[in-house]
């Protein structure tokens, strides 16, 4: 399968926008850059990190989409919180991807700080974003070398 053949979900959690709507762009443009065309990316949003796997899942369902870009940002607080979100989404998202056979990579931002989500939404350390959609485009590409152009 060739990028221009693939097709993609995009799942972005609203929470923490300011980040999100970062990564989603660096993850659109690279599938863009990488072939994918415009028509062949579905993106959606939903409220919060813990709501990415549902719609994953929902999207490789009904859309039968080839992979998942599943976004999100998930900053430390006071109160464990966030080790409950963190888990129970990386959990979520690891179940659809293996009980589906269709790659879901885990582009959920866990920091300590803004700063830190801040720097991996496009700023010091790059956009995940763009890293994680360029990650389901070698899973895609793997699954059709070894189980041929119809995998779907």
């Amino acid at each position: 399968m060739k990028p221009s053949e693939a097709k993609i979900g995009i799942v972005v959690a609203r929470f923490n926008e300011v980040i999100t709507s970062r990564l989603a762009s660096g993850a659109r443009n690279l599938l863009l850059r990488r072939g994918v065309k415009a028509e062949n990316i579905i993106e959606i949003e939903v409220s919060g990190s813990f709501e990415t796997p549902l719609a994953a899942q929902l999207l490789i369902d009904q859309k039968k989409v080839h992979g998942i870009v599943a976004l999100g940002a998930v900053i430390k607080g006071a109160t464990d919180h966030y080790n409950y979100v963190c888990s129970a989404t990386s959990s979520g998202l690891m179940n659809v991807q293996l009980s589906r056979s269709v790659p879901v990579c885990f582009g959920i931002l866990t920091c300590d700080t803004m700063e830190q989500a801040i720097d991996r939404a496009g700023g010091k350390a790059g956009n995940k974003g763009a890293d994680v959609a360029d990650t389901v485009l070698e899973m895609i590409m793997l699954k059709s070398s070894l189980l041929g152009n119809s995998f779907l």
